[in-house]
């Protein structure tokens, strides 16, 4: 077997699939998901995070499988500390929901709409059925009891973010809008017929009526669904201006010194909601330069000025070594060194809501 097949069907290559394909020679060809101008984030083939960090290669990566310290998750999470809900159809007005599905899926609903982030009903996070990171829960909200979805937001397309079996039901039920960076739109488009979506680039702005505006803004992340595709197509975050308010959703990022959290700040002002992940972090010379940890992603949330945060992207799919419940004790230890109390931030576990308060004083 080559290094190629090992790598793509080994129990670590789906972890790293899920995560990016880490370090594999690209194929030379030209990119299969998108064409267009080069820019300061685009070389004429691939996307990279300017005066950023590359994700670590392959060699590092057997490195982190071989030298061992992951912490094994239970296969199911103990039903006992499991609930499942079924939200409002809808919500009126400035109030806020938020209920966490599982890992980086979540129902957001403000001002009559209903909008989903990273959409993952499937039971693995993975390019194949039989064989990658599988939940350890099930789903928070059921799928039939979604409400009607208006937006679905696709941050990137590592598997646990783009399932496009998920996103095929949503577009066969709902039909909803969906938005996504430069190239993923080629990958839905492929899979999801009929789908409506709408593309961005950094720096765009989408008004989609209704007192929804969204800004597509940068993260410091990567993007493959295979060993031929690394970097082809664009990562990012959204800026949600609502009714309800300004929301703040990440689906993956690295801290990058806290930049892009600054830069939200400057550009966007005041922001009722930051959704921030903090899961998939360990080991940390491995991950560092992609995904934050808890005290990062708190660092991030007070440099933003967000006045209340929901941490995500753990407990589900085990894709890195941190044990299962590392990532919400981490968060309770950084929120406490910073003084930010437990009404501000939650690290919600699937099925629980989150109603936010319409500022900190309410």
């Amino acid at each position: 077997m080559n290094r190629r097949s090992f790598f793509k069907w080994s129990g670590f290559g789906l972890v790293a699939a899920a995560l990016g394909g880490f370090g594999m020679r690209e194929a030379q060809a030209g990119n299969r998901y998108y064409t267009g101008p080069i820019s300061d984030h685009f070389n004429g083939r691939t996307f990279f995070n300017p005066g950023g960090e590359e994700p670590r290669g392959f060699l590092d990566l057997l490195r982190w499988q071989f030298e061992g310290g992951k912490i094994a998750w239970p296969k199911r999470v103990d039903d006992s500390n499991f609930k499942t809900t079924r939200p409002e159809a809808r919500i009126a007005g400035k109030r806020l929901v938020v209920t966490m599905v599982g890992h980086a899926t979540l129902l957001i609903q403000t001002a009559g709409l209903n909008i989903l982030t990273d959409p993952v009903w499937s039971e693995r996070a993975s390019p194949v059925s039989f064989a990658g990171p599988r939940r350890a829960n099930p789903p928070g909200i059921a799928f039939d009891d979604l409400p009607p979805i208006d937006i679905v937001l696709v941050t990137h397309n590592h598997y646990d973010h783009l399932d496009v079996a998920t996103l095929e039901r949503l577009v066969s039920r709902d039909k909803p809008q969906i938005v996504t960076p430069l190239g993923n739109d080629t990958i839905i488009a492929g899979e999801a017929e009929n789908a409506r979506i709408a593309v961005m680039d950094w720096g765009d702005r989408l008004d989609l009526g209704n007192g929804l505006v969204i800004h597509c803004e940068p993260c410091h992340h990567w993007s493959a669904r295979g060993t031929g595709d690394r970097r082809m197509a664009l990562w990012a975050a959204f800026v949600l201006e609502t009714a309800g308010g300004k929301i703040y959703h990440i689906g993956d990022t690295g801290y990058d010194e806290g930049r892009h959290y600054r830069d939200i700040s400057a550009k966007h002002g005041d922001i009722r909601l930051a959704i921030l992940p903090i899961g998939a972090y360990e080991p940390r010379w491995f991950m560092k330069a992609q995904h934050q940890n808890p005290a990062e992603a708190i660092d991030g949330f007070r440099l933003s000025g967000a006045s209340f945060g929901i941490g995500h992207h753990f407990g589900t799919f085990q894709l890195t070594n941190e044990g299962i419940d590392d990532p919400p004790k981490a968060l309770v230890a950084a929120m406490a060194s910073a003084g930010i109390g437990p009404d501000r931030f939650r690290g919600l576990r699937p099925g629980e809501p989150f109603d936010v308060p319409a500022s900190r004083d309410s």
